[in-house]
């Protein structure tokens, strides 16, 4: 009997996902609605959380829950400002806080849902731009009475516990990030870091404006950094800032009170939410993340919604319909567009070919999708232009290394291999396949090393134990193989490989008790494992416990009656037992199902002819 194959491991991580393919179908349907509804006064409309159920792609489950809550529990903080502002009921704080809660479990970005409640406390209720110095200097009394610093000071408390509470969850540390994940922020020029910041923050907008080119990954080269003061790009930062200069002057300035409680709300909701992923207070993993920015198109939409009323009381309205609605209708389209991107990973990675073409890890994924589809020649093509597009990409390494090793180009792929655990010393995965190379190639000193490397970087590694047994076996040393199996098995119980190999040697070396006590203890945990059923009862039929060699055969049939091997050792088990017809059967079906089984035409010859010597002498 044959050991069975090494075990190869991959690898791979998966993808950070978010979409972003509905906001502007969003911010358009709270457009009309406000346009529909419009009479001067603020309107707050759950448009936003209603339509964004229907995204297409789940990994914006969290968002979408992240955002409901974040809107109920601003909506329930309003609640406090119901009968004026001399009362307020300290019961919908609390509840406002404890939403806040759910909200920043679903997403960190929850948490911000209490300063914009701080902004509304401030900006709403009273106009304090024209009047600060007057509010603060002759009113803290009826500061007091109303409650404002009451207020203030319980979502102060409640802010302060939930941000506690995150940190102890993160383990008292922010999480680390190499710097293929924000290059941004490991520029050792800080004026670089600051301008790249910015750049950052436009594209952003640019999402939020014109979303037409989206990518599930901006990582990994996909927005090469502004290195110079020449780069042309400068400009998008600051035509940002100048509009947003521009607006916060209309919200602290303009004569019309209603326009500045808009628009400052407006870029409360636009500001706020996404300064947790501004790189301001800490560093981020990603260097654009559509989905960050699904709270932010609430303030989006808002600023929008009062721009088109502004325009429509200025310009001839059926033209501002006519705009309006042709924009609708292309986002609409292009929302369609983007959901049917999101209807297949092919498609989605495919997509961001066209946006991305320098990001390593999207050619990575396309070479991952076709490979996991069996397309492995268009795989090798990703992987080699992900390798050259990040030279350090030690996962597109061992993933082409594992092709390459397939389609026996072993030098390569050990080169490939070893610049992988060259670059990170700690890949275990990198590590375990190399070995497996380096057994192929015959360099049994070197692999086992490589094998114990693994191990030692991952110390419960059962496929690496497995993988080391074999190499052991195939250096006959068969104590060490078993060592190394009942490893992996403690590791992992259910090592279906490990388990059988471990029954094959014993029986190969002629340890028959010792491999039928281990047969069963296997079957024990793995009692529809037909492999082991297979070679437990080749270990019973050698010691003539026919009987019970016929049943493991039968039962292992029952589960996978295609296998010729086993109707082949069934039909020695019954030649040997006497049982010539039932032999006969099962030789003529292994050969029905293998004509070329190694053996078992040669047994099926012999006892045709003990069957007409049979015939004969009972003639």
């Amino acid at each position: 009997m044959v050991l069975s194959e090494p075990y190869w491991d991959h690898h791979i991580p998966l993808p950070k996902l978010g979409p972003l393919h509905s906001r502007l179908v969003t911010a358009f349907v709270a457009l009309i609605c406000f346009i529909n509804s419009y009479n001067g006064d603020f309107v707050f409309d759950d448009s936003e959380a209603i339509i964004n159920n229907k995204v297409a792609g789940i990994v914006g489950r969290a968002d979408l829950l992240c955002a409901l809550f974040f809107q109920l529990s601003f909506l329930v903080y309003c609640k406090a400002f119901q009968g004026g502002d001399k009362k307020f009921p300290v019961l919908w704080i609390f509840s406002s806080i404890l939403l806040c809660a759910v909200a920043m479990l679903c997403k960190e970005q929850g948490i911000t849902v209490l300063v914009s409640e701080n902004m509304l406390s401030l900006f709403l209720p009273k106009d304090l731009w024209t009047d600060f110095y007057f509010l603060f200097s002759t009113q803290i009394g009826g500061l007091v009475s109303s409650g404002l610093l009451m207020r203030l000071a319980l979502l102060f408390l409640g802010g302060s516990f939930l941000l506690y509470a995150r940190w102890r969850i993160m383990g008292t540390g922010p999480p680390s990030f190499t710097e293929v994940d924000n290059p941004a922020s490991f520029a050792e020029n800080v004026i670089l870091r600051i301008v790249n910041y910015n750049y950052y923050y436009s594209l952003n907008a640019w999402l939020l404006l014109c979303p037409w080119w989206l990518c599930f990954d901006w990582s990994m080269g996909c927005v090469p950094l502004i290195k110079s003061a020449t780069d042309w790009r400068i400009v998008w930062p600051l035509l940002l800032w100048c509009c947003l200069m521009g607006l916060v002057y209309q919200a602290l300035c303009s004569q019309d009170s209603n326009k500045r409680r808009t628009l400052t709300f407006g870029l409360v909701l636009l500001v706020i939410p996404f300064l947790p992923a501004s790189n301001l207070f800490f560093r981020v993993g990603f260097v654009i993340a559509e989905r960050v920015l699904y709270l932010s198109s609430a303030g989006y939409c808002l600023i929008l919604a009062y721009t088109v009323g502004y325009c429509s009381c200025h310009w001839k309205k059926h033209k501002v319909c006519a705009a309006t609605l042709t924009l609708l209708c292309v986002n609409v389209a292009r929302s369609a567009q983007r959901s049917q991107h999101w209807r297949s990973e092919q498609s989605l990675f495919t997509s961001a070919l066209s946006v991305c073409p320098l990001n390593a890890k999207v050619h990575y994924n396309v070479g991952k999708n076709l490979a996991d589809r069996g397309n492995q020649s268009a795989a090798v093509k990703y992987y080699r232009e992900a390798v050259r597009l990040h030279p350090k990409y030690v996962h597109a390494m061992n993933n082409l290394g594992n092709i390459l090793k397939e389609r026996n180009e072993l030098e390569e792929a050990e080169e490939l291999l070893s610049s992988a655990v060259h670059i990170q010393p700690d890949f275990a995965a990198a590590w375990m396949n190399l070995g497996i190379v380096q057994n192929s190639l015959k360099k049994f000193d070197k692999a086992e090393q490589s094998y114990w490397n693994a191990i030692r970087f991952r110390k419960k590694y059962p496929d690496c134990y497995y993988n080391l047994g074999r190499l052991y076996a195939d250096l006959n040393r068969s104590i060490d193989a078993l060592n190394a199996w009942r490893n992996a098995t403690m590791l992992k119980p259910d090592h279906s490989l490990a388990w059988n190999n471990m029954v094959i040697l014993l029986d190969n070396t002629g340890n028959l008790a010792q491999a039928e006590l281990i047969g069963k203890e296997a079957l024990k945990i793995l009692p529809k494992d037909h492999t082991i059923m297979f070679s437990l009862a080749n270990v019973l039929g050698k010691q003539e416990k026919y009987k019970e060699s016929e049943g493991f055969f039968l039962n292992a049939l029952k589960i996978n009656p295609n296998v010729a091997s086993c109707h082949g050792n069934l039909a020695v088990l019954y030649h040997r037992w006497g049982k010539l017809d039932l032999a006969k059967r099962h030789y003529e079906l292994s050969l029905r199902l293998d004509p070329n089984a190694p053996g078992t035409k040669e047994n099926y010859n012999m006892l045709k002819r003990k069957l007409e010597q049979r015939q004969r002498t009972v003639g």
